[in-house]
C-alpha cells in the first residue's frame, strides 16, 4: 500500500525543509551513505552487546530474541508543538484516572448517560473486585503510555491509550544513549531536551503512591520472569531506579502484608510496579493456574497494604470500545475541551455503524478492542480480497468485538533503510507519570513502520524505533 499525502515531518509540500530541521538536514546532506551504514552497524552491535532485545510469541521462532530494529536518523519535535502535545496528555491522563475511580465507586458519569453502563460493567477489563476500593491518592494509571499519531496537514490524533503494563520506555532511554555515542557533535547544534531523568521520576511517582503512613517505601518492578517479551525492560528500569527485580515466587503475603525473600529475611514490599497482567497477579483471586503472581496479594491490596502500579482493573480505560469516550470524560470531570483529538471511530456493536464498516471494509482500519502489539486487525487498503472477506465473517459473527478508524495517513519522516535515506510512517508513544503531580519527560518512543508503505509501527510487526528530539525553547 503506497500513501500518496502524507505529513512529511522534516520538508513542507513544496520541498523546502522545515526549519526545526534545517540544521540537521544540512549535515545528513553531507553525510555519506557509507559512513551512515557504518553507524547503524555500529549501533546494531551496541545493542547486542549489550542485551537490548525483545522476544517475539507466537511465531515459529517463538521466544527467540530479537533486536529492535534503530534508525539513526531522529524524529524532531519543536518545542511549541510539545508545549501543546505535554498539556494534552496531562489533560487527559488526569480525566482517564477519574474515570476509573468513578467506575469503582459512585459511577456518576453512567449514571448521568455519558457512557452506557453495559459498556463499562461487562467489560472484560472491569474488575468488580475492585468496587469500592479505595487507592493511594485515588490513582490508578500511574504509568500511562499513549500513542500518538500526525495526520493530515499535520494534526495531532490519539490513536490509543495505554494503562495496563505500557511498554517501550527503556528504548526511548538507550536510543537516546545510543545517538548520543554515535554522533556527539550533533547535540551542539542543537538544543535536545533530556530524557535521561525518566527513571529518577518514575521512582519518585511510585513512591509517592505509597500506602497511607509509610515514609521510606520500599519499591520493586515484578518481571513475568526472563522469558517475557519486554524482560529486558523490566530489568533495565529495576536496575536504573535502583530497586530489586523480582516475581511472584520471590514474595508472599502474611497478615495482609507482601513480604519479599532476601538473603537477610524477610522485607516488606510496600509498591510493586508490576510488569504482569491482572489475570496472573494472584490465583487465588484470578487465574488459579497462574504460577507468575502472589496467592492473597489482592487481599493485600484491597487492605490498603500494598500498592500496584498500575492498579487492577486499569485496563478498562484503555479498552478500544472505551477510547470514543475519552473527550467526554475530559468534558465530564476537567469541565475543560480536549486539547488532543481521537480518531473519527466506529463501533461495530452499533448496528449503523457496523454497516457502514461493512460496506467500507477496503477502506478502513478493523481492531479488535481488547487487542494489543498489531495483531487481531485488519488494514483495509494493504488487504487481499480473501482476507477482507475471511475478517468480514469474523466480523459478522463477533461485531461487539471490534472498531473501525479510517486509514490515516501517518505522517512520514526520514529513515535509513536498505536502499538509502527514504521516508517511512511513524507514531509517538510519551509516557505519563502520575503521582504527586502529573509529568513527562519531553519526547518518548518514536515507532517507525520500515516496510515501504506500511503503517504498522509496532516492533512484533516489523516496525523498528528513533530517537525523538524535543528542542528546547
Amino acid at each position: 500500500m503506497t500513501i500518496k499525502h502524507y505529513y512529511n515531518e522534516m520538508s513542507d509540500e513544496g520541498g523546502h525543509v522545515r526549519a526545526h530541521y534545517s540544521s540537521y538536514a544540512n549535515w545528513l546532506s553531507e553525510m555519506p551513505e557509507e559512513r551512515l551504514a557504518q553507524k547503524r552497524a555500529e549501533a546494531d552491535a551496541l545493542f547486542h552487546r549489550h542485551g537490548i532485545t525483545f522476544a517475539v510469541y507466537g511465531e515459529k521462532d517463538a521466544g527467540t530474541e530479537r533486536l529492535i530494529p534503530f534508525d539513526i536518523i531522529p524524529r524532531i519535535i519543536p518545542a511549541d508543538e510539545w508545549h501543546t502535545l505535554a498539556a494534552g496528555l496531562r489533560q487527559r491522563v488526569k480525566a482517564l484516572n477519574l474515570f476509573i475511580h468513578d467506575i469503582y465507586h459512585e459511577q456518576n458519569i453512567l449514571r448521568a448517560g455519558h457512557i452506557p453502563t453495559e459498556q463499562v460493567l461487562n467489560n472484560a477489563q472491569y474488575r468488580k473486585v475492585m468496587q469500592g476500593v479505595d487507592v493511594a491518592r485515588d490513582l490508578y494509571a500511574h504509568i500511562a503510555g499513549v500513542d500518538i499519531v500526525r495526520a493530515g496537514k499535520g494534526e495531532y490524533y490519539v490513536l490509543e491509550d495505554n494503562l495496563r503494563v505500557p511498554s517501550g520506555v527503556s528504548y526511548m532511554l538507550e536510543n537516546r544513549k545510543m545517538m548520543m555515542r554515535l554522533f556527539p557533535r550533533l547535540f551542539s547544534r542543537y538544543r535536545v531536551a533530556p530524557v535521561d531523568r525518566y527513571p529518577d521520576m518514575l521512582l519518585k511517582t511510585l513512591r509517592s503512591v505509597a500506602p497511607t503512613g509509610v515514609t521510606d517505601p520500599t519499591v520493586v518492578v515484578m518481571t513475568p520472569g526472563a522469558y517475557n517479551s519486554a524482560y529486558f525492560e523490566h530489568a533495565f528500569l529495576a536496575q536504573q531506579m535502583g530497586v530489586e527485580l523480582v516475581e511472584g515466587q520471590d514474595m508472599f503475603v502474611q497478615d495482609d502484608q507482601v513480604f519479599m525473600r532476601t538473603t537477610q529475611g524477610p522485607q516488606r514490599v510496600d509498591v510493586i510496579y508490576r510488569r504482569i497482567d491482572d489475570d496472573f497477579l494472584d490465583p487465588l483471586a484470578f487465574r488459579p493456574d497462574s504460577v507468575l503472581g502472589v496467592p492473597g496479594l489482592l487481599q493485600a491490596y484491597r487492605a490498603g497494604r500494598v500498592t500496584l502500579s498500575n492498579a487492577i482493573g486499569s485496563g478498562v480505560a484503555d479498552d478500544k470500545s472505551i477510547y470514543p469516550y475519552v473527550p467526554e470524560m475530559v468534558r465530564f470531570y476537567l469541565g475543560e475541551e480536549p486539547i488532543l483529538h481521537n480518531v473519527p471511530t466506529h463501533m461495530c456493536r452499533n448496528k449503523e455503524d457496523l454497516a457502514y464498516v461493512l460496506d467500507n471494509l477496503a477502506e478502513l482500519v478493523v481492531k479488535e478492542v481488547h487487542g494489543a502489539g498489531g495483531y487481531g486487525m485488519l488494514v483495509g487498503p494493504a488487504s487481499t480480497k480473501a482476507e477482507i472477506e475471511a475478517f468480514r465473517e469474523v466480523l459478522v459473527a463477533h461485531p461487539e468485538r471490534y472498531i473501525a478508524q479510517p486509514t490515516l495517513a501517518l505522517s512520514a519522516c526520514p529513515t535509513f533503510v536498505e536502499s538509502g535515506v527514504a521516508p517511512r510512517h511513524i507514531d509517538l508513544r510519551p509516557f505519563v507519570l502520575s503521582g504527586e503531580e502529573v509529568q513527562l519527560v519531553p519526547g518518548g518512543l518514536t515507532r517507525v513502520a520500515l516496510r515501504e508503505g506500511s503503517l504498522v509501527v509496532n516492533s512484533s510487526q516489523g516496525g523498528g524505533t528513533k530517537d525523538t528530539w524535543v528542542l528546547e525553547a
